[in-house]
């Protein structure tokens, strides 16, 4: 485990919707028993079990609905006053989605430009204040890459591939995590509505995480 980017006595605060929130505690989500039952719990256990040396301290903040404007509304109380060493984001599913399952709603949805806009801006003014910082793609388990709505989540998910470039931070690819399952596994399998995973799904991100940052196991 000496390899593992994570540094001993690291506190990493997880941010997202409700993929990272899945019944988190409120209002700081923290093991025992508070991390919810998605991936972060997962990457929480395998710290644990494989690493228990490293005494890394691992926070939830997600929050269902969440698109990166309810993000940057509650920045400051949910990520700079809890003042992580180690940060994740995962954001932009809702951005989307609202784009599709809401039309008519247009104030609901975050086009593109206020999403990089303002997701570059978290992350250019809080990168400095970190050890670590990873951003994962959002995705949409759906392997028609012509599909409107998947058509649409890439070029969200090249945004966050970009800025993790831009910055320096680690990026986490999970819509080609999923890609690969999707070569065997009919989507229904992974989430009945293509979005919220069941918990191989939630296996998988926290696998993809775990290698991103080299825990040696995964």
């Amino acid at each position: 485990m000496r390899g593992m980017k994570i540094e001993p006595n690291s506190k990493l605060l997880f941010i997202g919707d409700s993929i990272t929130d899945i019944g988190r505690a409120r209002p700081i989500g923290e093991a025992p028993g508070g991390l919810g039952d998605g991936y972060v719990s997962l990457v929480e256990a395998a710290l644990l079990a494989l690493c228990p040396e490293r005494r890394i301290r691992v926070v939830n903040v997600g929050s269902g609905g969440n698109t990166v404007r309810d993000l940057a509304a509650r920045w400051e109380t949910d990520v700079l006053q809890q003042k992580p060493d180690w940060l994740s984001i995962l954001i932009g599913i809702n951005d989307v989605w609202r784009q599709y399952d809401r039309p008519l709603l247009k104030e609901q949805s975050v086009f593109l430009d206020e999403y990089q806009t303002t997701l570059d801006k978290l992350v250019r003014n809080t990168k400095p204040l970190l050890k670590g910082l990873v951003l994962m793609t959002p995705y949409y388990i759906e392997p028609n890459a012509a599909d409107a709505m998947r058509a649409t989540m890439d070029k969200y998910g090249q945004v966050v591939k970009k800025l993790a470039e831009k910055y320096g931070a680690i990026c986490v690819d999970t819509q080609a995590a999923f890609n690969r399952v999707l070569k065997t596994v009919y989507p229904g399998e992974l989430a009945w509505d293509r979005v919220h995973p069941v918990r191989g799904g939630h296996m998988l991100l926290a696998s993809e995480f775990l290698k991103a940052v080299e825990l040696g196991c995964c």
